[in-house]
C-alpha cells in the first residue's frame, strides 16, 4: 500500500505544484516574449488555445513590457507553420513585422528553448517572458534556464478546456523527464 502511496503523493503534488506555478503570473519587464506554439486550425488560423496566447502577448506588448517577440512553432498537422500563422496574427493585432522573431523549427519545447537561447544571444537579449498555457508554464521555465536564459518570466494564456484534464497528468511526466535531463539532453550543449 505505502509503494503507491509515495509515487501517488509525489504526482499529485507536482501537479498541484505546476497547477499552482503557472496560474500565479510572474511577468516583469524582458528583453523579449516567447510565445509557445500551438494547434492551428485547417482553415489558417488560430485554435482557441494558440488565440489566447497571442491575445496575451498583445495585451503585455501593449504594456511595453517586451520591446520583441519570438514566436515559436513547427508544421501542424493543418499543413500550416504555427510560427508564421502566429506572426500574421500578431500584425495583424498591432505588433510591428520588424519586433517579431520566427522560430519555424520550434516542434516541441526543448527545441524552443534551444532556438530562443540561441537566437537571444545573437542580440544580446538576457530575459525572457515566456507565454503558454498554465501547465506548461513550469517546464518551459526549467527547458530555458537549462539552455542559459535567466531570468525567465511567466504570464499564461487565460484558456481553459476539458484538454486540461489530460495535459496537466502530461506536464507532470513531462516536467519530470525535462528535470531528470531525459528530454532535449544536448539541445543546449
Amino acid at each position: 500500500m505505502v509503494c503507491l502511496l509515495v509515487p501517488a503523493l509525489l504526482f499529485g503534488g507536482t501537479a498541484a505544484a505546476i497547477v499552482w506555478d503557472g496560474l500565479h503570473d510572474e511577468v516583469a519587464p524582458a528583453d523579449v516574449a516567447i510565445v509557445l506554439g500551438a494547434q492551428v486550425w485547417p482553415n489558417g488560423q488560430p485554435a482557441l488555445r494558440l488565440k489566447a496566447r497571442l491575445d496575451k502577448t498583445v495585451a503585455l506588448y501593449q504594456q511595453g513590457l517586451f520591446p520583441a517577440i519570438i514566436v515559436s512553432g513547427g508544421l501542424g498537422a493543418s499543413g500550416y507553420n504555427e510560427a508564421e500563422v502566429m506572426k500574421q496574427y500578431l500584425v495583424a493585432h498591432g505588433v510591428p513585422a520588424a519586433q517579431i522573431i520566427t522560430d519555424s523549427g520550434g516542434n516541441n519545447t526543448a527545441l524552443t528553448a534551444q532556438h530562443a537561447a540561441r537566437l537571444m544571444d545573437e542580440r544580446g537579449m538576457r530575459s525572457a517572458l515566456v507565454i503558454s498555457q498554465y501547465f506548461h508554464l513550469s517546464r518551459a521555465r526549467l527547458a530555458l534556464n537549462r539552455c542559459g536564459v535567466t531570468p525567465v518570466y511567466t504570464a499564461h494564456a487565460p484558456y481553459f478546456g476539458l484538454r486540461d484534464l489530460y495535459s496537466i497528468p502530461r506536464e507532470v511526466i513531462g516536467f519530470y523527464v525535462y528535470w531528470l535531463g531525459l528530454a532535449g539532453r544536448d539541445a543546449c550543449q
